[in-house]
C-alpha cells in the first residue's frame, strides 16, 4: 500500500483544482506537505481543511527567489523528498496575433520555472540520494491544440526536460516523471458552455471529462517507492483520447 509517512512534499500550484486533489491524496496518505500557489484565500481554506500541511505564497516566475524557495521548503518540511511542479499559466491566442509578452510569460512560467524548481530541488535530493519529481504535463504537448502554441510548447519542453534530468540522475536514486492530464473536471471546465463541452467530451472515448483525483492517483504512484523503477516516463491520464 502507497504511503507517504515521514516524506517531505512540496507541491507548487496547489490552489487549483488538479493542485486541491493533489494535496488532498498526500494529506490522506501522512505525507508531510508545503503548498504554494499565489491565491491567499484558497491558501487559507487548504490550512484551515488540512491539518498535515503547511503553505506559502508564492509566485514561480521569480525565478531569482527559487532557490530560496527551495532552501525554505526544505527547512520547513526538515528535509526534501518529492516535488511536484504543477504550477502553470495560459495565455491563448492565435499564433499570428500572440504578443511577445503572451508567448514569453508562458514560457518563463511553465517550462523555465520547472527547470529552475527542479534544478534546486534536486541539489536537497542528492545529499540524501533520494528524490521523486514528478512534472505535470498536459495532453497539448503532444496533440497541439488551436489558439496554444505558447502552452504546447511549454508543456512539449518539459516532457523532453524531464527525460533529461531523469538521465543524468537515475544513478543517483531520483526519478524524474511526467503525467499528462487530458481534460479535467475543474472550475475552469465547468464554466464552457454546455454544448461545447459536450463535444469536447465526444471526442474522449471513455465519454467523460476525468477528475483531480484521477491526476492525483496518477501522481501519487510515481512519486511513491512502488515506482522506483521509473523514470523519464510520462503517464497519460486523458480517458483515451490521446494514446501514444
Amino acid at each position: 500500500m502507497i504511503n507517504f509517512k515521514n516524506k517531505k512534499i512540496l507541491v507548487t500550484g496547489a490552489t487549483g483544482g488538479i493542485g486541491y486533489a493533489l494535496i488532498e491524496k498526500y494529506s490522506s496518505l501522512g505525507g508531510s506537505i508545503l503548498a504554494t500557489g499565489t491565491n491567499d484565500e484558497k491558501l487559507k481554506d487548504l490550512k484551515k481543511n488540512f491539518s498535515n500541511i503547511k503553505t506559502l505564497k508564492f509566485d514561480i516566475s521569480q525565478h531569482n527567489e527559487i532557490d530560496n524557495l527551495i532552501e525554505n521548503a526544505s527547512n520547513e518540511l526538515s528535509g526534501l523528498d518529492i516535488l511536484i511542479n504543477n504550477a502553470g499559466i495560459t495565455r491563448d491566442n492565435l499564433s499570428i496575433r500572440m504578443k511577445d509578452d503572451e508567448w514569453k510569460k508562458v514560457i518563463d512560467v511553465n517550462l523555465s520555472s520547472t527547470f529552475y524548481l527542479c534544478k534546486f530541488a534536486i541539489k536537497k535530493m542528492l545529499k540524501n540520494k533520494y528524490g521523486r519529481i514528478v512534472n505535470i504535463t498536459s495532453i497539448v504537448g503532444h496533440t497541439g491544440n488551436l489558439g496554444q502554441s505558447n502552452y504546447s510548447a511549454s508543456k512539449a519542453g518539459i516532457i523532453a526536460m524531464s527525460k533529461s534530468l531523469a538521465i543524468e540522475y537515475a544513478k543517483k536514486n531520483i526519478t524524474i516523471n511526467c503525467v499528462s492530464p487530458g481534460f479535467i473536471q475543474t472550475k475552469m471546465t465547468d464554466k464552457i458552455a454546455e454544448d461545447i463541452k459536450n463535444s469536447l467530451i465526444s471526442r474522449i472515448p471513455m465519454n467523460k471529462l476525468g477528475t483531480g483525483l484521477d491526476v492525483s492517483n496518477t501522481v501519487a504512484f510515481l512519486s511513491s517507492d512502488c515506482a522506483a523503477y521509473i523514470t523519464g516516463e510520462t503517464i497519460h491520464v486523458n480517458g483515451g483520447m490521446y494514446m501514444a
